[in-house]
């Protein structure tokens, strides 16, 4: 017998409490993928998330035309997928048979022989070459080589008084920095730069083919040249790792960390730049305090990650996770951004609080092997900036910034600001003609105004 307090019960004949009672909204068509691309999808990523965790923990969604995926939105079941090594594959070449070969997202998905794309002893081994290569660059040297490369391209457009933080120096930091960790010369930086440009912005086929050919050629050029010759450099110490990798796993291994460490690090710089020229707390509070670049870089990994959704993972069988049957291959991605946002505040900390964890670094066996060093670089990027620009400023009102299209990243199309013109006569040091790359507090503090203290001061 059926009980009346069962779901799909009848109600009694004339019961005012089920007369009264609303309809339940209507649930979302599990069979229609969502688009995570589109002007759209950039302009309010969150609220597609929330539109997609209806579905429950997994939701359906196209990150290309005629390319689907399951999409993890659950705080709880992300952490379940990322420390699951045994249900849960990297390879991706099974995958890649069931969808077009020209699809745009396939640069990012496709199986290569590196840390990514391995599962086992095979990701173990290459993981440990990167690990203990960055081991080797000393904090305090790392620190001197972001000086450098920030007073580089400040030196660029100090004088000019405006300029794209996106285009002119978010992107191009981490460019500079790893021509320089991976050991070749300045020199060779503008190479770098435009490849990695024409990649990123080519407008046709010719343009993107022309571009990936150059970052081939920079790319064969490094290792011929420490095969020739080793240095203190990232190149040599995978070279000479007793885990000995082969010319094809060297190759890729060195693409996989540039590429992973190039777009991801350039949004974090450029995301946490448009907080603290968007938000006043940066500048002032009224206790007299100031948040810092530490503190934009903390949000942004809470709220805007740089890399929104990825940890690409394909089940090795069909297995049914948190209420949803995903079968054996399919593509299966972690939202960063929608589980960070569904954080139990009550139960792991508050975010910005220090207590508890977001996932924008991932989580188990496939966690960024070197988040330190991203920290590092982008928080000295941006307090390097403020401190020679120190009444830097949004050129444009904050609403009329534009984000760029696509599944995985969340990132500026650019980041237009203004500031007061620096010269190199100007209050004795500048990054002209001061070129240490690591200049004392009491030369930072020569090189602008008492009236215009840099936010990083504080």
């Amino acid at each position: 017998m059926t009980s009346p307090h069962q779901p799909g019960a009848a109600p009694p004949p004339g019961c005012p409490a089920h007369a009264a009672a609303p309809q339940a909204p209507a649930q979302p068509d599990a069979q229609t993928p969502v688009k995570l691309y589109g002007p759209e999808f950039a302009a309010d990523p969150h609220r597609t998330y929330a539109h997609l965790r209806q579905y429950g923990a997994l939701a359906p969604v196209e990150i290309a035309p005629d390319v689907t995926a399951m999409l993890v939105t659950d705080y709880r079941a992300a952490l379940d997928l990322l420390h699951d090594d045994t249900t849960w594959s990297k390879d991706s070449r099974e995958w890649m048979t069931t969808v077009p070969p020209d699809t745009p997202v396939m640069p990012m998905l496709m199986w290569r022989p590196n840390v990514f794309w391995t599962d086992g002893p095979a990701h173990v081994r290459y993981r440990d070459v990167i690990v203990d290569s960055f081991r080797l660059v000393e904090p305090h040297e790392l620190r001197a080589r972001v000086h450098h490369a920030a007073d580089t391209l400040i030196q660029r457009f100090g004088a000019h008084g405006e300029v794209d933080l996106i285009a002119d120096y978010a992107r191009l930091i981490p460019l500079l920095m790893f021509n320089n960790l991976f050991g070749l010369p300045d020199s060779y930086s503008d190479r770098l730069i435009d490849a990695i440009a024409g990649m990123l912005d080519g407008t046709s086929p010719e343009e993107a083919a022309a571009a990936n050919d150059a970052y081939t050629r920079y790319i064969m050029e490094l290792v011929g040249a420490k095969k020739a010759q080793r240095g203190p450099d990232l190149t040599s110490w995978f070279m000479d790792h007793p885990n000995a990798l082969n010319d094809e796993e060297l190759i890729h291994n060195i693409i996989l960390t540039m590429g992973a460490g190039n777009e991801p690090l350039a949004n974090l710089i450029g995301n946490a730049l448009s907080r603290m020229l968007s938000d006043d707390r940066y500048y002032h509070t009224l206790t007299g305090g100031a948040l810092t670049a530490h503190d934009a870089i903390n949000e942004v990994l809470w709220n805007d990650p740089p890399m929104a959704n990825y940890s690409a993972h394909f089940p090795v069988r069909d297995v049914f996770f948190h209420g949803t049957w995903v079968r054996k291959g399919q593509l299966v991605m972690v939202s960063y951004a929608a589980a960070n946002s569904q954080f139990d505040t009550t139960s792991l900390g508050t975010p910005g609080s220090g207590g508890g964890s977001h996932l924008a670094w991932a989580a188990g066996p496939h966690a960024c092997p070197v988040k330190r060093h991203a920290l590092l670089i982008a928080t000295t990027a941006i307090e390097r900036l403020t401190a020679w620009l120190s009444d830097i400023e949004l050129a444009v009102d904050a609403g009329e910034l534009a984000w760029r299209n696509g599944a995985f990243h969340r990132a500026l199309v650019a980041l237009p600001a203004r500031f007061t013109p620096i010269t190199p006569d100007q209050a004795g040091a500048t990054p002209w003609q001061n070129r240490d790359s690591s200049p004392t507090s009491s030369t930072r503090s020569e090189a602008i105004s008492t009236e215009r203290q840099p936010a990083s001061a504080s």
